[in-house]
């Protein structure tokens, strides 16, 4: 992609990454969140949010040392639950982080972020509110908290940013989703920078609830740290996590114009959809590809050229298993010598907020020459067509895929290439 010129994809401006905010269960801040994800910490543990001892699942990776005092505003956080005070709270560590300051420039920025479920959790809440103490009772602005375009319109309102304002909602792959149409806006010169990524605050009895009603988190209650193993023969389903990952996107000669730090550069953004089932994947895992080599294409790059692969690694038993499937589609037999990051071992999954998380992980691998370990693989099936590792590799990739999927058969993929001027 050049500057002033349209390449095949239609798209005029290069778009780079100058600013993360990360709050995450196992740190809040670039810094910390990297330096746990090396050590090897884990963040699951039993559920104290709540008393989950009706439940078959029982554990969760919390979040339990964010205060919204240290990034809203008095009057934000009385108008925010802790959905958009999470959104609000990553955004302000991305803007801090890239340097950015919107000089009065408010409607050349947009916000685009995904939430699998918004605020839902809060509405769960107040609704325990109303039926006890009555209608009075409940919180005057919940009307405004729970939909999902309260984490944009809280970020906007923050930060008084005037450009598009977008939230999606495609489950868990919706922060990958909101990063990859934030590329597309400023891509296309609709935006000359946006705020992007995902924000996630699921932990409420009923909501918890409706995913053990499906089956699909793991029951190693007696092992909280080992229970979220992606790609491992024992696994058993996820762990359900909470937080958000926001990045400041921008083009490139507006970054090197204000001598900005660059983490790296996205090429190209793949989206596609199984149509086969609402929580089972489609088991040929030909969309999950499909994704991928559209990003690749939108990158112009070929599949030779990726040298790091972050997978969604979710730890359902079909979801690794299909996933494992689509890298054999995209890139056949060298699929099983790609290095592969599979983190939700250690950070759970956030639903929409996760695919952020991994995005940044992405970018600080080719920074750091570090692929991270997948933590609790122990041993993959037989069939497996990669092999993540259980420990972390030495390596400093140019070009890293971040594959993203979730509930309703969506698809999502990200290239990302380290900065070449």
């Amino acid at each position: 992609m050049h500057n002033g010129k349209h390449n095949r994809n239609g798209l005029v401006h290069r778009v780079v990454i100058t600013g993360m905010g990360l709050i995450t269960p196992i740190g809040i801040g670039r810094d910390r969140f990297w330096e746990n994800l090396r050590t090897g910490k884990i963040g699951v543990r039993k559920i104290t949010r709540f008393d989950p001892a009706e439940f078959p699942s029982q554990i969760a990776a919390e979040i339990n040392d964010f205060d919204p005092a240290d990034y809203l505003s008095a009057k934000r956080r009385k108008w925010t639950d802790r959905f958009s005070q999470f959104a609000v709270g990553a955004a302000r560590l991305a803007l801090d982080d890239a340097a950015f300051s919107v000089n009065g420039n408010g409607n050349e920025v947009s916000v685009f972020v995904g939430s699998a479920l918004g605020g839902l959790a809060y509405a769960d809440e107040q609704y325990q509110v109303y039926q006890t103490h009555g209608l009075a009772a409940v919180h005057p602005l919940l009307a405004i908290s729970v939909f999902g375009g309260a984490s944009t319109s809280n970020i906007s309102l923050e930060f008084g940013l005037c450009g598009h304002n977008v939230a999606n909602a495609n489950s868990c792959a919706s922060g990958a989703v909101a990063i990859g149409q934030a590329f597309q806006a400023v891509a296309r010169g609709d935006a000359r920078a946006a705020l992007a990524g995902g924000a996630e605050a699921p932990l409420s009895p009923l909501i918890y609830g409706a995913f053990t009603v499906i089956n699909a988190m793991s029951r190693r209650n007696s092992d909280p740290p080992g229970a979220s193993r992606p790609f491992d023969r024992n696994r058993d389903g996820f762990v359900m996590a909470e937080g958000a990952g926001i990045f400041v996107l921008e083009r490139l000669e507006d970054a090197i114009r204000r001598d900005a730090r660059i983490y790296g550069e996205i090429v190209g953004f793949g989206l596609s959809n199984d149509a086969y089932h609402m929580s089972a994947p489609r088991p040929d895992g030909v969309q999950v590809a499909r994704a991928m080599r559209e990003a690749l294409d939108q990158a112009e790059l070929a599949p030779d050229e990726v040298e790091a692969i972050n997978a969604h690694g979710s730890s359902t038993p079909l979801g690794d298993r299909t996933e494992s499937i689509a890298y054999q589609h995209a890139f056949g037999s060298a699929a099983a010598q790609i290095p592969i990051s599979a983190t939700k071992g250690q950070h759970g999954h956030a639903l929409g907020a996760t695919g952020a998380w991994e995005v940044g992980i992405a970018l600080l691998s080719m920074e750091h020459g570090i692929i991270p370990a997948t933590a609790n693989l122990k041993e993959t099936e037989d069939d497996c067509a990669i092999r993540p590792s259980a420990q972390e590799t030495e390596c400093r990739p140019r070009v890293v895929l971040s594959n993203s999927s979730g509930f309703g058969g969506i698809n999502a993929a990200l290239a990302i290439r380290d900065f070449q001027s």
